[in-house]
C-alpha cells in the first residue's frame, strides 16, 4: 500500500526534525527532511511534496524564506511549526498564504491529524487558514522559556528516534546510525532503549540550554 501522501518537513532542531519525521512516517506518510533553507528549497524542486511542514525562525534562510519560494516556484502548500504565535508573525504567515500554523511544543498525536486535515482541506482547494493552533488550542505565544521540542511521551519507542538523531547530527545512514547507538549501549552497559532515552535527554538538554 502506498503512502497517503509527501511531506517535507523542516526544522534546525535536531529533536524535532527526528521526532515529527519518525511520527508522520508511523502514520503512514511518505516524509523527506531537511534541517536548512537551502536544502529545503533543492529538496521541493527535486521531490514535489504534497505539503511542507515549516519552521519559522533558522539560520540562513528562513521559513518565511522558504514559504515564499514554494509559493511563487513550486506551488506546493505549506504550513508552519513554530514556538511563537505572536500577532506580527501569524499575519505575516497568513500573507504568504500558509494553510496550518501549529505552535510548539506539540507532539505527534496533536500533529497527525492536523496534517491530515490540512491535506484534506488543500485536495479541496479551501481556502487558506493560518490561524495558529497550539495545545489546548491557546493561541497564547509559548513562554521564553518553554522548550521547543516536547520530550518523548510514554510510551514511545525511543529507539528510532534517537537513530534518526545520530542520522541527522552525524550524516549517518539508518544502518549506521543504529550501529551506532547499539556501540554505545554496549560500551555503557545499558539496554538500546535505555540509551536512547539517555541521548534523546541530553540533546534536549542542550537544545533548551
Amino acid at each position: 500500500m502506498g503512502s497517503k501522501a509527501k511531506i517535507l518537513v523542516v526544522d534546525d532542531d535536531r529533536l524535532v526534525l527526528a521526532t515529527v519525521t519518525h511520527g508522520l512516517a508511523q502514520a503512514g506518510y511518505e516524509v523527506i527532511d531537511a534541517d536548512n533553507g537551502d536544502d529545503a528549497i533543492l529538496l521541493a524542486r527535486q521531490q514535489r511534496p504534497d505539503l511542507a511542514l515549516l519552521d519559522i525562525r533558522m539560520e540562513g534562510k528562513t521559513g518565511f524564506d522558504v514559504a515564499a519560494y514554494l509559493r511563487d516556484a513550486s506551488r506546493v502548500p505549506f504550513m508552519f511549526l513554530s514556538a511563537f504565535s505572536d500577532a506580527d508573525t501569524v499575519a505575516q504567515a497568513d500573507a504568504l498564504g500558509a494553510v496550518g500554523y501549529l505552535v510548539k511544543p506539540v507532539d505527534v498525536a496533536q500533529l497527525v491529524p492536523e496534517v491530515d486535515a490540512v491535506l484534506e482541506r488543500v485536495r479541496r482547494g479551501a481556502g487558506r487558514t493560518a490561524a495558529p493552533t497550539a495545545p489546548a488550542a491557546s493561541a497564547t505565544p509559548a513562554a521564553p522559556s518553554a522548550p521547543v521540542a516536547a520530550p518523548p511521551v510514554a510510551g514511545d519507542d525511543p529507539v528510532p528516534l534517537a537513530i534518526g538523531v545520530l542520522m541527522h547530527r552525524h550524516s549517518l545512514s539508518r544502518v549506521d546510525a543504529a550501529a551506532r547507538l547499539q556501540r554505545m549501549a554496549a560500551e555503557q552497559g545499558l539496554p538500546m532503549a535505555s540509551q536512547a532515552e539517555r541521548l534523546l535527554a541530553a540533546i534536549e538538554e542542550l537544545s533548551r540550554s
